[in-house]
């Protein structure tokens, strides 16, 4: 659908599974018909969690029409005007333009091909700069009277700015994106652990002293929202054997010839071109490509749960210096006497657990003026906020022809790796 300016005050309503009727106004409309949202059809939101949860089909257009939705919902309670509220859900709206394919499978290679995640993409969409100089967003939001810049603010925040309370409602330990995800992919996958208490949240939400706040009597919604995002990371997005899918897309995409300049315009494409595309430059990529698309995934051969200091600073190192990384799988391949990328190595749990983004001592309970942060202090809650995503910080997955002899290797000689 090309995009177009529709007549002021136009409206429609789409039908959403999770939340309903969403009504559409004329921003909105002429947003969604631009072709950087409509590619968002093609990127599936949970990756590769299909693979192991079957009903996991869903796309990134499907949760940003949600996102857009609760933030609506927001921008009532709190009474925003109609300007503030138009930058908030179209912030809302746009926030996931520059997911690469697989959504966050492919944020690695992001990182080290354009040296910025998909926020950053995001931006360049909705202001029309750098990649993003063809889009037509930017004019959409003038015409309807919204700034650009200020959208792209509340979707990729300055790094070490302070947020304003606006910004915590799209970047936040409790904001618009979880409380559509946890549902929308709860209800996909069939895992009942994201039917968190919305309306709740929704309805106790308060600005305090120029901070997003809930109020007290919506404690328990918040606790059980902690205990859904905590029980959904580990459950589905942390799966073994998604990771062991995700983390062969991404070889795929760093093994090709070529890489990383030739990479650089992949992460505008869907699922469907990527693996396509990957598949006809043969060599290891076309070898991982049909293997994920026969689901003959690789396994875990060894785990590390817990780390020394030392060890986790190695790491650490790896996960920033890509590069090095592979050559350390490749060593291990050649140890094995299997091809080059037939062992991979996942560093994402560990760099989750190390993540500052999601402080919930920042989540604060309202009485009246007064405001409290009962996440900050040592107990039950304060470890389900801070336990990891996964059970092992780093996982060495192989071909599975390779399984048996990388475990007993690596059971003889854990410090073989790295």
């Amino acid at each position: 659908m090309a995009a177009r300016e529709r007549r002021h005050g136009a409206r429609k309503a789409i039908f959403d599974p999770v939340h309903g009727p969403i009504s559409l106004d004329g921003l909105a409309l002429d947003l969604i018909g631009t072709p950087e949202f409509q590619r968002l059809w093609g990127v599936r939101q949970t990756g590769f969690a299909h693979l192991v949860f079957p009903g996991a089909n869903h796309t990134r257009l499907e949760h940003s029409l949600g996102t857009y939705w609760v933030a609506g919902r927001f921008a009532e309670r709190l009474g925003l005007g109609e300007r503030e509220a138009q930058r908030l859900t179209s912030g809302a709206l746009l926030h996931d333009l520059g997911h690469g394919p697989f959504s966050h499978t492919l944020d690695g290679p992001m990182e080290e091909v354009l040296g910025h995640g998909h926020e950053a993409v995001s931006r360049e969409w909705i202001t029309g700069t750098g990649a993003g100089s063809s889009s037509a967003i930017p004019g959409i939001l003038r015409r309807h009277g919204v700034d650009p810049e200020s959208v792209a603010d509340l979707v990729d925040p300055e790094v070490g700015r302070r947020r304003s309370w606006a910004s915590a409602l799209l970047h936040g330990a409790v904001d618009a994106d979880r409380i559509d995800y946890l549902q929308r992919d709860a209800h996909y996958t069939g895992v009942a652990h994201g039917a968190i208490d919305a309306v709740r949240l929704l309805d106790t939400v308060r600005v305090v002293g120029g901070r997003l706040v809930f109020a007290e009597k919506g404690r328990s919604a918040l606790e059980g929202f902690l205990v859904g995002r905590t029980l959904m990371y580990s459950t589905v997005y942390f799966h073994k054997t998604v990771r062991s899918a995700e983390v062969m897309a991404q070889a795929a995409v760093e093994r090709q010839a070529g890489y990383p300049e030739r990479a650089r315009d992949e992460f505008r494409w869907t699922d469907g071109e990527l693996l396509v595309r990957l598949a006809d430059l043969g060599g290891t990529s076309r070898a991982l490509v049909r293997a994920l698309t026969e689901r003959r995934l690789y396994k875990r051969a060894y785990g590390w749960r817990e780390l020394s200091g030392a060890a986790r600073r190695a790491w650490h190192r790896l996960a920033r210096r890509p590069g090095e990384r592979r050559a350390l799988e490749d060593e291990a391949a050649a140890h094995l006497g299997a091809a080059a990328g037939s062992v991979l190595i996942d560093l994402e749990v560990l760099e989750a657990r190390d993540d500052p983004s999601e402080d919930w001592g920042k989540v604060g309970l309202s009485v009246g003026r007064s405001v409290t942060y009962p996440f900050r202090t040592e107990g039950p809650w304060r470890a389900l906020a801070a336990r990891p995503p996964g059970e092992w910080s780093v996982s060495v997955y192989v071909a599975p022809r390779y399984r048996s002899a990388a475990t007993r290797w690596l059971e003889r000689d854990p410090r073989a790796v790295p």
